[in-house]
C-alpha cells in the first residue's frame, strides 16, 4: 500500500492494432491519504485486498500481449479498486450501490464497514475516477482515429466460491465467464472468445457476472467500439484468496493471446451482432 503517482498506465501496442486490453482491478496499491479514510486495521485490509483484487490479471494481459502477432494496447489501473472502482457508474445508475460498492466502496466483500456510511466519495471520484475515465476514453478515440474501430477486452478474475457482496452469485461459476453487452459485443467477438478459451474447462455468457466496460462517451451509441469482459475463475490459475499464480496462468495467457489475434485480424467493425443498447453490470 504505497503512494502511486499515476492512477493508470497506457502501454502502447502496434499502431494498427484496434485491441485494448483493459485491466482495472489487478492492483493492491492505496495512497496513504486514502488509506487513512479506511476503517479496517492493516491485517483486515490485507485480507480484504486478497478477496477483492483480481490478482495476476495484469501479468496475464502482459504475457498475452507479448505473444500476440500484433501487439495490443494495454490500459492498466495502478491503484486498488478500494480507492475508486473505475468500472462502476459514478451515480445512481450503479446497482452495486445496494451493497455499498458504487464507484467508492463503503462496504467490504463480506458487507462489513469499509468507510463510514456517510462518507463523501466525491473527492475521490474527482481525483481518480474522472481522470481515469477521460484517459480511457482518449485511448479508445485514438484507436478509432487510427484504425477505424476499437476492441476493448476487459480482463478480470473472480473467486471460486461466492462472496457475500455478489448480487447474482447464485448463477453458475464456469472457469471463464464471458461478459457481453447487447450493443457492443458482436457475435463474432463472442464466438472468438468461446473458441479461444474452450480448452480451459468451459465458458458461460453473463454468468455469474454480466456486461462489459465501454467509456460512457461511446456507450450504447457507437458500434465501432466493441467490448467483451473476460472473467477468469481464480482456482484456474492461482491459490485463493490472494496467493501466488500457478501453472494455469500460462494457458490463460495463451488463450487471451489467441483472442487478441482473432479480434485484431478479423476486420469486424463492431456492428455485426449488435442488437440495441443495454445496461452493463460489472463485478
Amino acid at each position: 500500500m504505497n503512494d502511486v503517482p499515476a492512477s493508470y498506465q497506457l502501454m502502447p501496442g502496434a499502431p494498427d492494432s484496434p485491441v485494448i486490453l483493459h485491466v482495472p482491478h489487478s492492483s493492491r496499491a492505496i495512497p496513504a491519504d486514502v488509506r487513512a479514510g479506511i476503517l479496517l486495521a492493516d491485517r483486515e485490509l490485507e485480507r480484504e485486498l486478497d478477496h477483492i483484487t483480481d490478482s495476476h490479471t495484469a501479468r496475464i494481459a502482459a504475457e498475452a500481449a507479448s505473444r500476440a502477432a500484433t501487439e495490443p494496447w494495454r490500459f492498466v489501473n495502478q491503484l486498488s479498486r478500494l480507492v475508486v472502482d473505475p468500472e462502476r457508474f459514478p451515480d445512481e445508475r450503479e446497482e452495486m450501490l445496494a451493497v455499498g460498492m458504487g464507484a467508492v466502496y463503503t462496504r467490504t466483500t463480506h458487507r462489513e464497514e469499509l468507510r463510514p456510511a456517510d462518507h463523501d466519495g466525491q473527492p475521490l471520484i474527482d481525483r481518480y475516477f474522472h481522470p481515469y475515465a477521460a484517459a480511457m476514453t482518449d485511448a479508445v478515440t485514438e484507436r478509432l482515429d487510427a484504425v477505424g474501430r476499437a476492441v476493448i477486452i476487459d480482463v478480470h478474475s473472480y473467486p471460486t466460491e461466492r462472496l457475500p457482496y455478489e448480487l447474482h452469485g447464485e448463477d453458475p461459476r464456469p472457469p471463464v465467464c464471458l461478459g457481453r453487452d447487447a450493443f457492443h459485443t458482436p457475435a463474432d467477438l463472442l464466438a472468438h472468445a468461446e473458441r479461444a478459451f474452450a480448452g480451459l474447462g468451459g465458458t458461460a455468457v453473463n454468468s455469474p457476472f454480466s456486461g462489459t466496460y465501454v467509456p460512457l462517451k461511446y456507450y450504447g451509441n457507437d458500434p465501432r467500439v466493441s467490448a467483451l469482459m473476460i472473467e477468469i475463475r481464480r482456482n484456474v490459475y492461482m491459490s485463493e484468496p490472494g496467493g501466488p499464480a500457478g501453472t494455469g496462468l500460462d494457458a490463460l495467457a495463451g488463450a487471451l493471446c489467441e483472442l487478441v489475434d482473432m479480434a485484431g485480424a478479423d476486420g469486424a467493425d463492431g456492428a455485426d451482432g449488435a442488437a440495441g443498447a443495454a445496461g452493463a453490470a460489472r463485478p
